[in-house]
């Protein structure tokens, strides 16, 4: 089983590392009713019984998708866009994957387009004849350390030079500071030092 399947926090854990409502994390894992209509999730392919445990990969995705929350998750377009990339890539978490975000901009451009996904929710743009990350999907990228295309470490912390990491390997999923990887594609294993902090600490 990959990492990004293994089960690691409850919903409010999630929330609570996230720092979202556990509510609007319920309704991105398994939709829901707004305003007298139904949503499929965003996250999931499709919605779990109860409070089913977050994935590695879902709690990735819910990364991204708390960058973009302020102005409301358009959830039909963007359940459109990421089922295009699902069936693209033929993997059920394509925004847990790097391949989108570095090799495969030219697809996300077409899905955003092809989705009806507004602007203010794109990942990529073109720019100067140039695809070009957004902020919010920038941010995301560099919040993440990659292991080949697989999300292996998350950063909670908005300062990029906390040390401070999310290692699902590491602690159950808790946060751990002084984490060391090998870069990727080294042929070099570093030994992961961590340190731990007290569950409230930023």
């Amino acid at each position: 089983m990959s990492v990004l399947d293994r089960e690691m926090y409850s919903e409010a854990e999630a929330a609570r590392l996230l720092r979202v409502p556990q509510n609007t994390l319920n309704y991105w894992l398994q939709g829901g009713e707004r305003r007298g209509k139904s949503y499929q999730p965003v996250i999931r392919p499709e919605p779990r019984s109860g409070r089913a445990p977050v994935t590695w990969a879902e709690f990735i995705e819910a990364g991204l998708l708390r960058s973009y929350r302020r102005g409301g998750i358009p959830m039909g377009e963007l359940r459109a866009f990421i089922d295009i990339l699902r069936a693209r890539y033929e993997i059920p978490y394509p925004l847990a994957d790097r391949r989108p975000y570095i090799a495969g901009r030219q697809l996300v451009l077409e899905a955003q387009e092809q989705a009806g996904l507004d602007p203010d929710f794109w990942l990529v743009a073109p720019v100067q004849g140039q695809l070009l990350l957004l902020p919010p999907s920038d941010a995301f990228l560099q919040r993440v350390s990659w292991e080949g295309d697989l999300a292996a470490e998350w950063r909670p912390h908005d300062d990029e030079a906390s040390p401070v990491r999310i290692d699902p390997d590491l602690r159950h999923g808790r946060r751990s500071a002084a984490s060391v990887r090998a870069p990727s594609g080294s042929t070099t294993t570093l030994a992961k030092t961590t340190t731990t902090l007290p569950t409230t600490s930023a």
